[in-house]
């Protein structure tokens, strides 16, 4: 991966979009924008709408109302972004074969195939791991293949839904370094978490999801030093939002 030209996907920006299933609103009037530069991150309680907002900007749900758009498109496809769920599935085959299905997926030509999965192996800590069934790796390295199979797409967007939800600590600092890394590649990330510390230590800016409202969005310093609403400060302190 190498640094590129301005995104074709990003801002992504949310115009008062709820998503309705049946009376229950998952995303309830959200209005945000998604900037180029470091990781955004998204937090929350569960059923805060972190997943949803995701898949929408993904453009795996579309909006009950309001609209999206991408770099001022609506209805764009999903060229240029790419998404790793909580628990990714591994296909039936080697580390070295998941990315190059990925790889085939996204039309990479063939002559150069080969050395981009030994690249994105090397970039997520898994050279050595190539013949490896992918089942059998541990839950951390499964996480790193599918950020592998994820940055096969050479996205613009890479929208993660709870990366380290269940991993350890040597495995989440293994994800959040890749996940720096490829920031600095000039990809926008955007990420879920439960944990006010990586949110810290991730964020560039932080938005606060509850009952699938937008609660409070703002710079990460800003937001645990001067939170705004009610909510965000009790959620800082650790309180349980209901």
């Amino acid at each position: 991966m190498s640094m590129r030209a301005p995104s074709s996907d990003v801002p992504v920006e949310f115009e008062d979009v709820s998503v309705l299933v049946g009376p229950l609103a998952l995303l309830d009037g959200i209005t945000m924008r998604i900037a180029p530069g470091a990781p955004t991150v998204l937090i929350g309680p569960n059923g805060a709408g972190k997943t949803t907002l995701l898949r929408v900007a993904m453009g795996l749900i579309a909006p009950s109302r309001g609209r999206v758009t991408w770099a001022g498109r609506e209805n764009a496809p999903p060229g240029r972004r790419a998404i790793v769920f909580q628990r990714p599935a591994m296909l039936r085959r080697s580390a070295a074969a998941n990315i190059r299905y990925a790889l085939a997926a996204a039309a990479a030509p063939r002559a150069t195939r080969s050395e981009r999965i030994a690249d994105l192996l090397a970039l997520v800590g898994l050279s050595g791991l190539e013949r490896r069934p992918a089942r059998r790796l541990s839950g951390g390295e499964q996480q790193r293949l599918a950020l592998a199979r994820a940055l096969a797409r050479d996205p613009d967007l890479l929208l993660l839904d709870e990366p380290t939800a269940s991993l350890d600590p040597a495995a989440t600092k293994a994800i959040e370094d890749i996940v720096h890394s490829v920031a600095a590649r000039g990809v926008k990330v955007v990420m879920s978490t439960h944990d006010l510390g990586q949110a810290r230590r991730m964020g560039d800016d932080v938005a606060l999801l509850h009952r699938g409202r937008l609660i409070e969005h703002a710079p990460v310093t800003e937001f645990f030093a001067m939170p705004k609403t009610e909510e965000a400060k009790r959620f800082i302190a650790g309180e349980l939002l209901v």
